[in-house]
């Protein structure tokens, strides 16, 4: 096994920004400094990471992006979004910083971004190897959600996003609905993200208003859970 590895430096407009996000994920600050220059370090498990501050950085322009291997990304994210529920009330789906669900992606294995208060990219993914192997699934609506989430959330396109979910449902109105919530959720995270908040409900009743077995229930369960997150969260009435 080599000794070498590699720590990212990233930019940052202010280290008070970056840092109290990261604690909320899980990492100890494990260095700081304001003088000569502001920087600081962080560290959770075998992810380290630097930061540097530039007072009239803009995070919208930023494209800091890093990859980040881990052997369970559902894990990780399991353990990222209870961690941001607890510092803020909720799991942040848009706007910067913000973190997407893990979702087989067109191309790759099941993952997911984090945005951090720089408006640098977390990509978080399973090792090489197991992306190759991993298949999509959930019929020809899993086909659509996976090229949604490449373009949403790997590209960070939500409007192509958004157009994908809706010619795919408008395309395959026939399929079950074990196949078209998926969908539906989906689309409703992409419209809040996109600051539709009507769409994103009219999403979501379409949802509600399904009659599901309990079987159903127990194989979306993870969907249902979501929509209504979304909906008490980012929808309130």
């Amino acid at each position: 096994m080599s000794s070498e590895y590699v720590i990212p430096g990233l930019p940052c407009r202010d280290l008070d920004d970056v840092l109290p996000f990261y604690e909320a994920l899980g990492f100890d600050v494990t260095y700081r400094q304001l003088r000569p220059n502001p920087y600081a370090a962080v560290r959770r498990g075998g992810i380290e990471l630097h930061f540097f501050g530039v007072p009239t950085f803009d995070p919208q322009d930023s494209m800091g992006s890093v990859v980040v291997i881990v052997p369970d990304t559902g894990a990780l994210y399991a353990a990222f979004a209870a961690g941001l529920r607890a510092e803020y009330g909720k799991v942040p789906i848009s706007g910067i910083p913000r973190i997407t669900r893990p979702r087989v992606k067109q191309g790759t294995s099941a993952g997911f971004s984090v945005v951090d208060p720089g408006g640098n990219w977390l990509r978080i993914t399973s090792v090489p190897d197991q992306a190759a192997q991993d298949p999509v699934e959930g019929g020809r609506l899993g086909r659509v959600v996976a090229a949604a989430a490449r373009q949403a959330d790997s590209h960070g396109d939500v409007d192509a996003g958004v157009r994908v979910l809706r010619t795919g449902l408008a395309r395959h109105t026939d399929a079950p609905m074990v196949e078209q919530i998926p969908a539906l959720v989906y689309l409703a995270e992409l419209l809040v993200r996109a600051g539709d908040a009507t769409g994103a409900r009219e999403s979501l009743a379409l949802v509600l208003a399904v009659d599901l077995t309990e079987a159903e229930r127990d194989l979306l369960a993870a969907e249902l859970a979501e929509a209504a997150e979304l909906l008490a969260t980012e929808l309130p009435t």
